[in-house]
């Protein structure tokens, strides 16, 4: 399982090493030479679990599904994020915790954050 690419739906066969792998990070980290570059990839699949190759200088559209099981590898990748959860009760009960981004949120300032003209309204 990779943790750099959380939807990551093939290995990739390193041309260097001969090895597997699920991205270039998982590659750098395992490995203390440089990924070797080349236009043919060995792919396995992770749904069907079969090897396949491809010719990356002709690569289509087509190209972008298993031969074997039709899996759809080519995806927007998921990187992990860090994130900030809050506990609480259920969301469907009670949503005064939950953020609606389609509304303005209002923009709080301090009195060290004032303008000269806003200082003197303040001021008397």
């Amino acid at each position: 399982m990779c943790k750099h690419i959380l939807n990551a739906q093939v290995s990739i066969r390193a041309p260097c090493c001969k090895l597997w792998f699920d991205c270039p990070e998982c590659h750098a980290e395992g490995q203390s030479h440089n990924l070797k570059k080349t236009t043919e990839m060995a792919f396995l699949c992770k749904k069907c679990k079969k090897a396949f190759r491809k010719d990356m200088t002709v690569y289509e559209d087509s190209d972008e599904y298993c031969p074997h099981c039709d899996n759809h590898y080519v995806l927007e990748a998921k990187t992990p994020h860090a994130v900030v959860g809050v506990q609480g009760e259920d969301a469907r009960v009670d949503a005064r915790m939950l953020k609606d981004d389609r509304v303005q949120q209002a923009v709080h300032k301090s009195a060290f954050e004032l303008d000269d003209d806003d200082f003197l309204d303040k001021l008397g």
